[in-house]
């Protein structure tokens, strides 16, 4: 084989090699990214809280969970069809992505209408404020929603705060989380309620 023949078959090799990691790359993508909203997905999220709750235990720093879900979702699926429901998936996912703009951030679809943020470093207040800016990003979208009070598109958000400690888990912190949510719709929808936990849950005026 000359050397032209060895260099043009190490060229091929190199392309071969550079095409099969982008492949890989694009297929790592795909089964780390909800396919609707292009946010990450459950199980991602899953393994990347996994690896931010064990940092923030190493690095004594405090961690923040968000339950978001969009209020009457049902109904508008009902009034205005479920492609118009996806639509409003995706738009609500890029006003989440818009506010999450920190390396810390970590948002995912959790399933259905439900999204979930979570990031650390932070205090109930800060954490409470984050998620009153992810609500305000919702409500200035204006979807029209008949069936909501507020006439568009909204979202309820529970928080929830810890300091973790090692040995801990982190799903009761999603669990609170979760329960603070229930409480903002049960107290009228379009709000945040947070829950520090073992302490009461307060509600945004």
């Amino acid at each position: 084989m000359s050397q032209i023949q060895r260099d043009e078959a190490y060229q091929a090799l190199h392309e071969s090699q550079a095409l099969l990691l982008e492949k890989n790359l694009e297929l790592a993508l795909l089964t780390n990214v909800d396919g609707l909203t292009g946010l990450s997905n459950r199980r991602h999220f899953d393994e990347l809280l996994g690896v931010r709750w064990r940092q923030a235990v190493r690095e004594q720093t405090a961690f923040s969970i968000l339950m978001i879900d969009v209020d009457s979702f049902k109904p508008y699926n009902d009034t205005y069809g479920h492609l118009a429901g996806d639509e409003v998936l995706k738009q609500v996912a890029e006003a989440i992505r818009t506010c999450c703009r920190r390396p810390t951030d970590l948002a995912a679809r959790f399933g259905g209408e439900e999204f979930i943020v979570c990031f650390s470093a932070t205090s109930p207040d800060r954490a409470q404020e984050f998620a009153e800016k992810i609500r305000a990003a919702v409500e200035a979208v204006t979807i029209p929603h008949t069936g909501s009070a507020a006439g568009t598109v909204t979202v309820s958000i529970g928080v929830a705060w810890e300091q973790p400690c090692r040995g801990e888990s982190s799903l009761p912190l999603i669990d609170a989380a979760d329960v603070a949510m229930y409480e903002a719709k049960h107290s009228g929808k379009n709000r945040t309620m947070l829950q520090e936990r073992h302490r009461a849950s307060l509600e945004v005026p």
